[in-house]
């Protein structure tokens, strides 16, 4: 009788080895997925160590979800695992997986900010994302810049366009926070570098200069010279009379056609009408409207005219600006 306990002890002592090291073979083996890679499996606050498990089955993690659950309680971190939206990519292991959820590592993915966008496009972008939680419906701008740490800012021109990656199901809030904070870095690293013989004063005027030279440059190396024209008008008190900051003040009632009673109407964007800059930026300048405002291009022209092929020219008195716009507008 002892001699048949002492076989079956042993017995059972061999399945749970052998078992332990199935299980351990099992954790570095990559996890079968049912659906193309990668998947996507989102995990709510709160969530049990049954309820991910079960989730990941039903995302396409081809594992029975008790398998699951027992490897996360197995592993001591069941009640480490973080809410969030997290990506399953092929050859992942089950260790791979739960150091993830356990890391908070959560699927990121793209949203791009345009040069020469408008605020009111960006917040657009913001407000319909599929992959962002939504938390700039129904507020005015002051709202908006109060809900991202910028109070009593005005919006436009204060976020830098570029490609932020962010976790999905982030508050759309927490894109414009990135993207404002990129401005003010720019910005700033842009003025330490300004020319000693800017007409610019200040960074809000150098904002407001490099959004009005992106609006107006069809072709990137005119950007400099384009920014030259303008410093050369601020200097001596000419009219910038550029036309998209008119289109600005405009709004929705600007239908695509600008015609001379608007250059006319007179009002706080109106360049033609009043001298200096326009009282706030009119557009998302990038980084390289941001260099030219600030170290424009030494030139004698206070005249520019569009070619008609994304590139400008350039004339230093009204007589040769005249014959210019005779030439590549009036005759084409």
């Amino acid at each position: 009788m002892f001699g048949l306990l002492k076989r079956l002890f042993v017995f059972a002592l061999l399945a749970l080895v052998a078992a332990a090291g199935l299980a351990w073979w099992w954790l570095d083996r990559p996890l079968p997925l049912g659906a193309e890679a990668p998947l996507l499996v989102e995990v709510p606050a709160g969530s049990s160590a049954r309820g991910v498990a079960q989730r990941l089955s039903k995302a396409g993690v081809q594992v029975p979800p008790l398998a699951l659950e027992a490897w996360f309680r197995a592993s001591g971190q069941a009640q480490d695992i973080k809410a969030g939206v997290y990506e399953v990519p092929a050859g992942f292991t089950p260790k791979d997986l739960l150091r993830r959820l356990v890391s908070g590592e959560q699927a990121l993915f793209s949203v791009s900010i345009i040069e020469g966008w408008t605020y009111r496009q960006v917040l657009d972008l913001l407000r319909r994302h599929p992959d962002l939680t939504p938390d700039l419906q129904g507020l005015s701008d002051a709202q908006v810049m109060n809900l991202i740490g910028k109070p009593g800012v005005h919006p436009e021109g204060r976020f830098f366009p570029d490609t932020y990656r962010v976790a999905r199901r982030s508050p759309a809030s927490s894109v414009l926070r990135q993207a404002a904070a990129a401005m003010d870095e720019q910005l700033a690293q842009a003025w330490a570098q300004r020319s000693p013989d800017s007409p610019l004063r200040t960074p809000e005027q150098a904002l407001i200069l490099a959004s009005i030279v992106e609006k107006e440059t069809g072709l990137a190396s005119d950007r400099p010279e384009i920014a030259g024209v303008f410093s050369n008008r601020l200097r001596i008190g000419m009219r910038l009379q550029t036309d998209p900051t008119i289109i600005y003040g405009l709004g929705e009632r600007f239908d695509g056609n600008l015609r001379r009673v608007h250059l006319e109407t007179d009002g706080p964007y109106n360049t033609y009408t009043r001298t200096g800059l326009p009282p706030t930026p009119i557009a998302l300048p990038g980084q390289a409207s941001l260099r030219a405002a600030v170290q424009p291009k030494p030139t004698s022209a206070l005249y520019f005219v569009a070619r008609g092929d994304g590139s400008s020219q350039f004339s230093a008195t009204l007589d040769e600006h005249n014959a210019a716009v005779r030439r590549y507008i009036l005759n084409r």
